[in-house]
């Protein structure tokens, strides 16, 4: 039986016995779950990157498996089936891995019309093909009416990491430049667009992608790239700031040089939400030596998948373990890691 009152997190996970919506939210609560529940029952204290790299004879294997309860299923941009396999050769890449191999598992509602789980096998199989990885494995559940919601999607994936390639978040110094290859928040707001109904100023769609080409550009510069990071769920706020603890450094942002589009910037203006908690499927965040961000930050505009890329910050001693962000009026703000959901089921 679990002891809550042991467990050393503040608010609000020790007052909630049961699992609520931010236990998934890739924010504090989510955390606060994994280093206190999981970590312990499984014996494990380990630094938790977006996959597991590993020793095999001959080199190094990245290790990464990820859920997807995205609703809808279908959003402007993609589907659950293409974020499945984009989501987790992302993980796998931001270890400076190369994707190799997928497995799919579906659980299925029963109900749910086949011509829904054909489009989603199709998206699953047209994006594995253009990711040039295989999906080798899988499985099938089913469960009655009422005890799902339509398709719910499991992959891992495994890959190789070249020799030489040493990307985690603890690797993070100060005076490294923050690099991110372009608009933040265009999935979540996608998303969300469909579920609510919602019209903006521009169109949104999906930016959910396999980024491991433009990893592997990043590595080709020859610099030493210190952090790489999908921001998904919990967005920016919870990528850096997770990031920051693990290296224990600051992190500074310059607000002004965040690249929000209109849409965004318009529907988070609407809902009351942060652009920064907002996730991204098809972004990462580069942390690499100022000396070296001019030459990343070429390779990565050569690449389709980061032509928006720009510096957004750096990190500093100042406030370790924290993220600031200076404003356009000249003061400064904290930016926190989300604690639970801003915007539920989105991936």
């Amino acid at each position: 039986m679990l002891d809550f009152e042991n467990w050393t997190c503040p608010l609000p996970l020790r007052d909630t016995p049961t699992v609520v919506m931010g236990h998934g939210g890739g924010g504090a609560m989510s955390g606060e779950l994994v280093e206190h529940l999981f970590l312990p029952a499984y014996g494990k204290s380990a630094e938790l990157t977006d996959s597991a790299v590993m020793p095999f004879p001959g080199g190094r294997l990245a290790f990464s498996t990820d859920s997807y309860v995205v609703k809808p299923m279908f959003f402007p941009g993609g589907s659950i089936g293409d974020l499945a396999v984009n989501g987790t050769v992302n993980d796998l890449a931001m270890s400076g891995a190369r994707p190799l191999y997928l497995s799919v598992a579906f659980i299925l509602q029963e109900g749910t019309p086949l011509a829904e789980v054909g489009r989603i096998a199709t998206a699953i199989g047209a994006a594995a093909s253009a990711a040039g990885v295989q999906v080798v494995t899988g499985d099938t559940k089913v469960v009655d009416s009422g005890s799902g919601d339509g398709v719910f999607v499991n992959t891992a994936g495994v890959g190789v990491v070249p020799a030489g390639v040493d990307i985690r978040p603890a690797r993070a110094a100060a005076g490294d430049a923050i690099l991110i290859s372009g608009d933040i928040g265009v999935h979540g707001v996608a998303v969300m667009s469909v579920r609510s109904g919602l019209e903006f100023s521009t169109a949104v769609t999906s930016d959910t992608a396999p980024l491991h080409g433009l990893v592997s550009d990043i590595l080709e510069t020859n610099t030493d790239v210190h952090v790489l990071r999908d921001p998904t769920r919990g967005g920016v706020s919870a990528s850096l700031n997770e990031i920051a603890r693990a290296a224990q450094v600051g992190v500074s942002l310059i607000e002004r040089d965040l690249p929000v589009p209109a849409g965004v910037s318009d529907a988070c203006s609407l809902l009351g939400l942060d652009p920064l908690q907002v996730a991204n499927e098809g972004k990462l965040l580069a942390f690499v030596p100022a000396a070296d961000a001019p030459t990343v930050l070429e390779a990565m505009r050569a690449h389709p998948y980061g032509r928006g890329a720009r510096q957004i910050g750096t990190c500093v001693n100042e406030h370790p373990g924290m993220v600031v962000a200076r404003t356009a009026l000249g003061g400064t703000r904290v930016v926190t890691m989300p604690i639970g959901e801003q915007l539920p089921r989105i991936c």
